[in-house]
């Protein structure tokens, strides 16, 4: 039976600060920060639009708002990652690949979502599979392999 070690293994520097896991961190961090912005002004055009109950309801409300929560959690983790969180790493992980699989059920269903925000909704994805494929590639796994 194994056991867990009470506190975390020190990671190493040289990983943390390797070409390749530099350059993960700073396509992590683009990606997300272009997710957080658009999640942003998103919500200011949701704003904007308010009275118009064709291109905002009550879902567009409530999908904005979450959109920047998780947006701006992300962006932190994505940060606390680079300096080596391993928390924070395993959060960005598990939060990115949750709203890729919400984005892809909001543009799949029909009618609850107007065609703009569904438009959004696609490229946010987009960028979030860009986040999903780097924070679970080789590279950033191998760096935050437990030893």
């Amino acid at each position: 039976m194994t056991t867990r070690s009470p506190h975390p293994v020190a990671m190493s520097e040289e990983s943390l600060q390797h070409p390749r896991s530099l350059a993960a961190f700073r396509s992590t961090k683009l990606l997300v920060g272009c997710y957080l912005a658009l999640s942003v002004l998103t919500l200011v055009a949701i704003a904007l639009l308010r009275s118009d109950t064709a291109l905002v309801n009550d879902a567009v409300w409530i999908r904005g708002s979450i959109v920047v929560a998780s947006a701006s959690l992300m962006f932190v983790c994505a940060l606390q990652s680079a300096r080596g969180s391993r928390r924070s790493y395993r959060r960005l992980r598990i939060i990115s690949g949750v709203m890729v699989a919400a984005i892809a059920a909001i543009v799949a269903l029909p009618d609850a979502f107007p065609l703009w925000m569904k438009i959004e909704q696609g490229v946010c994805g987009l960028l979030l599979i860009g986040v999903l494929l780097i924070v679970n590639g080789r590279q950033l796994r191998g760096v935050f392999a437990a030893r």
